[in-house]
């Protein structure tokens, strides 16, 4: 381990006992994130549990005509893997890395072997798959309800929660996959939040200007999730 990428980025990791922790520690493996990386595809039994430091992943559902949604959003504050621990069963989504940065990886059967144990890693990540749960259902209403301009926002804010930059590497393009939306109204809520000063996009990347003029361009999802989280991960 450097001194560059400690495990204890991860914030689920960070809460642990110190006992707990150091006995995970020595089966973590960092890993590095490139966009687009697939960690599992629909159908496809989990080898691995990711612990994102500094980068976050999304989690796909593809229609079988094609089209991509975003089901849920996961950084360092969470873990992908919850099917290992739920059910040991092929997940009907998949995994995909959306910024470059590092994760720890553990395999199933050495997470199992300390999830079994039923101590604090146990009882955070029941409370995390609450936080997913959530998150997943605001997801729906948000999609459902609110304007693309109030979707947009709520996704830049979940993704710059994680990044330790103020700059996030990604297409309007993929954006749009994420949201479920036809891509010129990204590129028009785009334009709009960057006329008003709170965002400033160039080809491929996108950075936020004013956080707290986002934050209430926002719809209520961003802060029904960001609640959820610190309230049950800190319980």
């Amino acid at each position: 381990m450097t001194d560059i990428h400690n495990p204890q980025q991860n914030k689920l990791l960070k809460a642990l006992p110190i006992e707990d922790y150091e006995r995970i520690l020595v089966h973590l493996e960092l890993t590095e994130m490139s966009p687009g990386e697939i960690l599992f595809h629909s159908g496809e039994k989990l080898e691995y549990v990711y612990f994102p430091t500094d980068c976050f992943m999304s989690l796909l559902y593809d229609t079988e005509d094609g089209a991509t949604t975003e089901i849920a959003s996961i950084g360092n504050d969470g873990v992908v893997g919850v099917g290992i621990f739920m059910t040991g069963a092929a997940m009907p989504f998949r995994a995909m890395v959306q910024s470059t940065g590092y994760a720890y990886r553990i395999s199933q059967n050495l997470f199992m072997e300390e999830f079994r144990r039923q101590g604090s890693l146990y009882h955070k990540l029941l409370s995390y798959t609450q936080v997913l749960i959530t998150q997943t259902a605001q997801m729906a209403v948000c999609n459902r309800f609110h304007k693309v301009d109030q979707q947009l926002c709520r996704f830049l804010l979940l993704s710059f929660d994680w990044l330790p930059t103020n700059e996030l590497a990604i297409t309007q393009e993929l954006i749009s996959n994420m949201l479920g939306v036809r891509r010129e109204g990204i590129t028009e809520a785009a334009g709009k939040l960057q006329q008003e000063g709170l965002i400033h996009c160039r080809r491929g990347h996108i950075a936020v200007l004013d956080r707290e003029g986002l934050e209430a361009r926002s719809c209520e999802c961003y802060q029904v999730v960001k609640t959820e989280f610190e309230r049950l991960l800190a319980a």
